[in-house]
C-alpha cells in the first residue's frame, strides 16, 4: 500500500513536485477555457504557463539527478510568484486602466467597507439601509466578515483607484510577512510540502490572483500553529485574535486552539490574545450601529439578510439540500452529526501537541465544508492546508529542539547526541 509519506519522499519529493505542478497545469488551462467567472479565466490563461514551467524545471532537475531541496524551495517560490502573484499584479493594473471583470466580489466588498470605515467609522450597513440600494447593488452591500477585514480597503479609500491600492495586493503583502515569520520558527524536509500546499496549490493560488481574503486569515491560522508548537503561547493568541478579528471561519480553528491550550496549561496566556482582539475589534461598530454589525456578520451568513449569498459549490450538502425532499435538514442533520464526532474525538483524545490541533482542525473544516448546504471550493485552502501543516508539525515535534543537534544510534543501541 502506497502511503502518504512514501508519495510524498519518492525520488526525493521530485515526484510529488512533478505530479502537483502537471495536474496544476491542466487545471489552470481548463479554467481558462471554461470558468464562468471572468477573473477566474484571466487567472487560468497566465497560471498554467506558470505551472508548466515549474513542471519542466522539476522535471530538468529530476533527470540530473539533482535532488536538492534548495533548489526545489526555488521553483516552488518561482511558482508561486508566477501562478498568483504575476496573475494577481495583471489583473489590479487592467482594473485600475477600467476593467470590470478583474476582480471577485470579495474584493470589492472589502474596498467599500473600508470607504465606509474611513467615512461612518463602521465599515457595515444595516438591512434597512441595503435595501433602499438598487436591487444589483444590494449584495455588494454587505460586509460578511469582522471589522478588521475593512482594514484592507483602507489604501483604496485614502488613495483612489490604482494598482496598488486594490485590496489584493495588501492581502498578499500581509500573507507574505506571516507566512515568512512561520517559516522561520520550524525546520524540516516537510515544511516545503506544507508551504506548497499552501501557496502554489491552484485554489490558493487562485485564490491570491482573484480573490484573496482568505489567504491572510490562514496564514495566521498557521502561524499561531506554530507558536503554539514553539510554546510561545501569548504571541500564539495575537496571531489567532488577529485571524478571528478578520474572518469568523477562523473561529473554529481557535477553538480547538483553545482546547490546546488548555490541555497545556497555557490557557490564560493564549486567550488574552486569542478572545480579547476580536473582542475589541467589534467594539467600535457595535458602539456605531450595533444592528448593522448583526445583520452583516450574522444574519446575511445565515441566509437572513435582504439578499441571500449566491455561494453554492456542488459538495455533498449543498446537493443534498437542494435536491432531495426536505433536504436542507438531511443536510443540517449530517453536519451536525460531523460536530458530533469531532466532539467526541476531542473529549477522547484531546489535542496535546500542535500537530493534532491542526489535524483535528482541518478534518472538522474539512467535514463542515462537504456538508453545509452554502459553501465555497475555495473554502477548501483550510483544510488542506491544515493537514499538510499538521503533517509537517507532527514530524518536527519528533526532532530535536536545537537544530544544530542530531541523533545518530550509538554502538551499543542508544541514542546519542552531538552537536
Amino acid at each position: 500500500m502506497i502511503t502518504w509519506s512514501r508519495l510524498d519522499r519518492a525520488a526525493g519529493g521530485l515526484a510529488f513536485d512533478l505530479g502537483l505542478y502537471s495536474l496544476s497545469a491542466g487545471f489552470a488551462a481548463i479554467t481558462a477555457v471554461t470558468s464562468t467567472l471572468l477573473p477566474h479565466r484571466a487567472w487560468g490563461a497566465i497560471a498554467a504557463w506558470g505551472y508548466a514551467a515549474a513542471a519542466l524545471a522539476v522535471l530538468v532537475q529530476w533527470l540530473v539527478g539533482n535532488r536538492d531541496p534548495r533548489l526545489r524551495a526555488a521553483i516552488t517560490g518561482l511558482a508561486w510568484i508566477a501562478t498568483a502573484w504575476v496573475p494577481m499584479l495583471v489583473q489590479s493594473v487592467e482594473r485600475a486602466g477600467g476593467r470590470t471583470d478583474r476582480a471577485q466580489e470579495e474584493v470589492l466588498v472589502v474596498e467599500d467597507g473600508g470607504s465606509r470605515l474611513l467615512q461612518h467609522a463602521t465599515p457595515y450597513l444595516s438591512d434597512d439601509t441595503i435595501a433602499r440600494l438598487p436591487a444589483d447593488e444590494r449584495l455588494l452591500g454587505y460586509l460578511p466578515y469582522q471589522p478588521g477585514m475593512s482594514l484592507f480597503g483602507l489604501p483604496r479609500a485614502l488613495f483612489g483607484d490604482a494598482w496598488w491600492t486594490d485590496a489584493r495586493i495588501w492581502f498578499l503583502l500581509a500573507t507574505v510577512a506571516t507566512l515568512a515569520v512561520a517559516v522561520t520558527l520550524v525546520r524540516g524536509p516537510r515544511l516545503l510540502r506544507a508551504v506548497q500546499l499552501t501557496t502554489v496549490l491552484p485554489v490558493c493560488a487562485l485564490t491570491v490572483a482573484t480573490g484573496g481574503d482568505d489567504i491572510p486569515v490562514l496564514a495566521l491560522c498557521l502561524l499561531a500553529l506554530v507558536l503554539c508548537h514553539r510554546e510561545r503561547w501569548g504571541w500564539a493568541g495575537v496571531a489567532a485574535g488577529l485571524a478571528a478579528a478578520l474572518k469568523l471561519f477562523a473561529l473554529p480553528i481557535i477553538a480547538v486552539l483553545l482546547i490546546h491550550a488548555l490541555v497545556r496549561g497555557r490557557l490564560g496566556r493564549f486567550a488574552i490574545g486569542a478572545i480579547g482582539l476580536p473582542v475589541l475589534a467589534i467594539v467600535p461598530p457595535l458602539l456605531r450601529d450595533p444592528r448593522a454589525l448583526f445583520d452583516n456578520v450574522i444574519g446575511f451568513p445565515l441566509g437572513h439578510g435582504v439578499v441571500t449569498s449566491p455561494a453554492a459549490s456542488p459538495f455533498p450538502g449543498h446537493l443534498i439540500a437542494s435536491g432531495l425532499p426536505g433536504g436542507r435538514v438531511i443536510a443540517t442533520g449530517l453536519l451536525l452529526l460531523a460536530g458530533v464526532v469531532i466532539a467526541v474525538w476531542i473529549i477522547r483524545r484531546p489535542p496535546r501537541t500542535a500537530a493534532a490541533t491542526a489535524m483535528i482542525s482541518g478534518y472538522g473544516l474539512l467535514a463542515a465544508i462537504l456538508l453545509m448546504p452554502a459553501t465555497r471550493f475555495g473554502y477548501l485552502l483550510y483544510p488542506v492546508a491544515l493537514l499538510a501543516w499538521g503533517y509537517m508539525l507532527a514530524w518536527a515535534a519528533d526532532q530535536p529542539s536545537d537544530p544544530r543537534v542530531r541523533v545518530e544510534e550509538a554502538t551499543d543501541g542508544r541514542a546519542t547526541a552531538y552537536t
